[in-house]
């Protein structure tokens, strides 16, 4: 499914195929550029190439480009309701390059991302927003999103995640 939009410069939207695993890579880094968080960044394309479109692909990429530019990217995957009974989409990264914004690329973006989860009969599209983001925050909530203060994210990583695993593998001779 791709999207072309009704202005004169069209915006298209398009899965990512394997050959743009060094476009995402940099659109990765420039969005965790901007969330100043790029110290973080460990991926590479080849690991991309495998998570992404290996045997087993862990998540989907959609491109935007702009006059046959790219200018942004989403990356998600699936996750579960139990409450629902139904699968989700949940939006780990979309990002617009800062020269592009404000032209409504990021919501014919998430747009997108919500006529995928229709057609995909999901019961939810979620993300997380970094609470300093306060543009991203109001363009979100401008969309009808809704904050889920009530919920705390945790995280087990690293170390932390090796110590966690052992406590079975241990118990279970493995």
């Amino acid at each position: 499914m791709s999207l072309t939009t009704n202005s004169s410069s069209s915006l298209i939207i398009r899965q990512a195929i394997i050959d743009d695993c060094p476009l995402i890579l940099h659109f990765i880094k420039e969005l965790a550029d901007y969330e100043k968080l790029l110290h973080e960044v460990v991926a590479d394309v080849a690991t991309l190439e495998e998570t992404l479109f290996g045997d087993k692909q862990y998540a989907e990429v959609v491109i935007a480009e702009y006059q046959g530019q790219p200018v942004g990217f989403a990356l998600f995957f699936h996750n579960f309701s139990t409450f629902l009974g139904r699968p989700g989409l949940y939006l780990e990264d979309l990002y617009i390059q800062p020269e592009m914004r404000g032209k409504g690329f990021g919501k014919l973006l998430l747009s997108y991302l919500g006529g995928l989860a229709l057609d995909r009969n999901c019961g939810r599209l979620e993300w997380w927003v970094l609470d300093w983001n306060q543009p991203a925050k109001d363009f979100y909530q401008s969309l009808g999103a809704e904050p889920m203060d009530d919920w705390t994210v945790n995280r087990v990583t690293g170390t932390a995640l090796d110590n966690l695993a052992a406590i079975y593998r241990q118990d279970a001779n493995l």
